[in-house]
């Protein structure tokens, strides 16, 4: 969401839609705990659905929503039998969904068929697909030791393919074909992939519908992993970026009509607000300063303390992606922030950490004794390789770093999805699912024609989507986890988390306000969910 590249080379809930395949790491427990007529998410277990009635207010709690008996878990392994090294969305694996009459077909993401998996056996396609393909070429493909058939190399289908593969799509949705491609990429099945690929670049449109427009970054992802081109695909994306000023202008249009951002903001503000209380000296540890958007109305909330506003520090800590959109370094937020304090009165500091969150060591942050210090983790962590990507697992040993300051209060706000270790195809079909829900929610506040919109998707969106898609290993910067393994993260470094109070909830509420009624915000177990219809996109949570 925050496309924000850290150079680390160098050394779901209540009323919402859980869809989790599984991740073999030693974080999760399989199991959910049912506490009478409400299901608590106390993990993430493969082929799970939570299915909750929705109210027209938009908005419910635990304590209000009644007993309608529609509160409902189905757990797929029952019915469906699963292997240790195939992902849940693999056709082998079709998995089955109980629907609720009071969720419409729309509302059913990670179910993409109204009421069946995008990955429903499908066997008899992709045979029609492979007889195609060998008509197309007179003869049998060439096939490569290992089985696989491939025509890349030899010259791929013809534009006749293309018009008899047109006349088969149809009877397919664009996401199950999306789903098909990824497949046959896993699978090197090349001829499949290429063939997919060409006939999809004919449906997608980046000014079309939310899935077309989607489709239209995933089939660039698909073909760069294809051609084992994505971390330079995605370098190319980074460096023909629109300049700052157009940066910082597509930025604001997700900013202003989407609450993503604003969501992270509020909760993380109003968190800390409590936590220092009336602390006469703050410091604020800020791992993504960004353009420092953020602590404008903290500190304008400061200067209204009774007795006076206290001391102010912040340390921002930096990187290459924030430089470029400020059009310069950290020096342009301390002018900023230190003018707003002086016109509010506030007495205020700012440190500088020009790095990555990789390269942060305590001598870094400059910790004094007295100050009550509060850590922002905002869309950060999962930029932070873990014990996947490095030995170093700079992921783990950051949060130990930070629990090591003893502070007051750590703020963390991610993306609710589970990207970091999965399979290719769960984290495509993740990816798939995840973006058409924010893609979704784009659509419902700016034009398909405005060029603010397209502009704002494509380099703001696009780019963290075909990283996930091309992109392996230390190349692939985007690592999102679901909430669970945040907590079992924290847990580990030592971390306790902080139940939100009632003012913090009803802070964020309002802020809900202000955007379509599609948007949903619920508080489960001390937690914040931000989602779209029953989707969860981000969670906000405090630790100490």
């Amino acid at each position: 969401m925050q496309t924000s590249q850290h150079d680390c080379n160098t050394g779901r809930v209540h009323g919402f839609y859980y869809q989790h395949a599984p991740d073999v790491t030693s974080y999760c427990s399989s199991h959910y705990q049912v506490l009478g007529n409400n299901m608590c998410p106390d993990n993430f277990t493969q082929g799970t659905q939570m299915s909750f009635q929705t109210y027209n207010e938009g908005y419910f709690t635990l304590d209000s929503a009644p007993n309608t008996g529609l509160h409902k878990i189905y757990d797929s392994s029952s019915a469906v039998s699963t292997s240790s090294n195939r992902s849940q969305f693999s056709p082998q694996n079709s998995q089955s969904y109980i629907s609720d009459p009071h969720l419409s077909s729309d509302n059913n993401y990670g179910s993409p068929m109204s009421g069946s998996s995008v990955v429903d056996d499908n066997s008899e396609l992709k045979n029609m697909l492979k007889d195609l393909e060998r008509s197309l070429l007179g003869s049998d493909p060439p096939h490569t030791k290992d089985g696989h058939y491939c025509s890349l190399n030899h010259g791929g289908p013809s534009r006749a393919s293309s018009n008899q593969l047109m006349e088969m799509l149809p009877r397919m949705e664009l996401r199950q074909v999306l789903y098909y491609c990824a497949q046959a990429v896993s699978e090197e099945d090349f001829g499949t992939a290429k063939t997919l690929m060409d006939a999809l670049e004919k449906l997608v449109s980046v000014r079309g519908t939310p899935i077309q427009r989607l489709a239209a970054y995933m089939v660039e992802g698909l073909r760069a992993r294809l051609e084992s081109s994505g971390y330079t695909i995605y370098k190319k994306l980074r460096c023909e970026q629109p300049t700052s000023a157009e940066l910082r202008t597509y930025m604001h249009v997700l900013y202003q009509f989407c609450p993503y951002f604003k969501f992270a903001y509020t909760s993380a503000n109003l968190i800390i607000q409590e936590a220092v209380g009336n602390e006469r000296s703050i410091h604020i540890i800020d791992f993504q300063i960004g353009m420092g958007t953020q602590w404008l109305s903290f500190i304008q909330s400061l200067a209204n303390r009774p007795g006076g506003p206290p001391h102010l520090c912040i340390t921002g800590v930096d990187d290459s992606q924030s430089v470029y959109a400020r059009e310069g370094g950290l020096e342009l937020i301390e002018k900023h922030l230190s003018k707003v304090a002086e016109s509010c009165g506030v007495p205020f500091e700012f440190h500088a950490a020009a790095m990555s969150g990789c390269q942060v060591k305590r001598e870094n942050l400059r910790i004094r004794p007295g100050e009550a210090l509060a850590v922002n983790f905002p869309y950060m962590l999962h930029h932070m390789p873990d014990e996947s990507v490095s030995t170093e697992n700079h992921r783990d040993r950051l949060l130990r770093l930070v629990k090591s300051l003893s502070p007051r209060v750590v703020t963390v706000v991610e993306q609710e999805s589970n990207t970091n270790s999965s399979p290719f195809l769960h984290r495509f079909a993740e990816t798939l699912d995840y973006y058409t829900a924010m893609f979704e929610s784009v659509d419902v506040a700016l034009d398909r024609e405005d060029k603010k919109r397209i502009n704002a998707e494509m380099h703001c969106l696009a780019r963290d989507i075909v990283n996930m898609v091309a992109c392996e290993d230390a190349e692939r910067v985007e690592r999102h986890e679901p909430f669970g393994k945040w907590r079992a993260r924290l847990s580990m470094a030592g971390f306790t988390q902080s139940p939100l109070s009632f003012s913090v909830n009803e802070g964020v509420r309002g802020l809900m306000k202000e955007f379509h009624e599609n948007y949903r915000m619920q508080e489960w177990q001390g937690t914040l969910y931000l989602g779209w219809k029953n989707r969860i996109l981000s969670s906000s949570s405090a630790w100490r």
